[in-house]
């Protein structure tokens, strides 16, 4: 048999063998992300507890804001590029480079700044670039088993610093449901929910929490590390409601487990304060992250697990 006719084969096979796994492996996005989404080991074994899937955020118990609902008004840049000082949605810089980058990211970055992107009622087309996360996964995914934190999620394409990898969708709610939620959980339950807070201006904090541990996207398989490859900027495109979206933070092979810090900082630095808190015996889930810096513990939101009052963040 010729070189070129073993090399067909090969071809075949693999061709014959991704399409048999995609027969049998069912898309953990349901068909929702511009890719399939598949698990990794294939074929019988373990499987990620059922969950419904949605890209977006959805509302949930205890909210009163629907996060699908339209609220800000569109830009009017028609004949003209949408860029700063004219366009609306862009107030004071670009948020996006000529690569669709986001720019200050990582180290270099002090804090996350506010990004808004273009909606569905500007004028401007659909490949402006202002319009990032909105347009969805843009590199294959794989969720896998990992050796001591349960399913994680890895890319199966190199992903440049700065690109955006997906967002972390779910139901938005209430602090009381988030609290009825917690208090439910066992000590051998993963804890989904996040909450975001944002500080705007006289000391106010926006309070945001997503729950996607029953409906909900790929990103409730993202692992925590403290020294994590994404970060977590909100962004907003046609509310105030935030995605919560996850961009690269550094340069990212092929094969990578990706993940990023669950306590909102780029490098989970433990303060003082914190490492008082461990030492005295805190009930604290370790961290396997692995990261020479590691922090031991994964990060703990106390302000979660106080009484049925909502917590003052000023």
């Amino acid at each position: 048999m010729s070189a070129e006719a073993v090399e067909k084969r090969s071809f075949g096979v693999a061709a014959a063998e991704e399409q048999s796994a995609a027969l049998i492996e069912p898309d953990v996005a349901r068909g929702l992300e511009n890719f399939p989404v598949r698990v990794w080991p294939l074929g019988a074994g373990p499987r990620p507890k059922p969950f419904q899937y949605t890209p977006d955020h959805v509302a949930g118990p205890g909210t009163d804001i629907d996060p699908t609902q339209i609220t800000f008004p569109g830009c009017a840049c028609v004949k003209t590029p949408c860029l700063p000082g004219t366009c609306s949605c862009l107030r004071h810089e670009n948020n996006y480079d000529d690569n669709l980058c986001l720019r200050d990211i990582g180290l270099e970055a002090n804090y996350a700044k506010p990004v808004f992107e273009c909606n569905v009622l500007c004028q401007c087309g659909e490949h402006c670039r202002n319009r990032v996360v909105q347009n969805g996964l843009q590199f294959r995914l794989q969720v896998f088993q990992t050796g001591k934190k349960g399913w994680g999620l890895q890319t199966l394409e190199s992903i440049p610093k700065g690109k955006f990898v997906c967002e972390y969708a779910g139901e938005i709610l209430g602090f009381s449901e988030v609290q009825r939620r917690i208090h439910l959980q066992t000590t051998h339950d993963p804890n989904y929910i996040i909450a975001i807070r944002e500080h705007i201006y006289n000391g106010q904090v926006m309070e945001t929490f997503v729950d996607p541990t029953y409906i909900g996207n790929i990103g409730r398989f993202l692992n925590h590390s403290c020294e994590p490859n994404l970060l977590m900027i909100p962004v907003r495109i046609d509310s105030m409601v935030p995605k919560l979206a996850l961009f690269a933070a550094k340069d990212i092979l092929p094969g990578e487990e990706l993940s990023y810090d669950y306590s909102g900082r780029f490098l989970n630095q433990v303060s003082s304060k914190e490492k008082e808190r461990i030492d005295h015996g805190q009930l604290r889930k370790p961290c396997h992250c692995g990261a020479p810096s590691c922090a031991t513990f994964l990060p703990y939101d106390s302000s979660l697990y106080c009484s049925s009052e909502k917590p003052d963040t000023s």
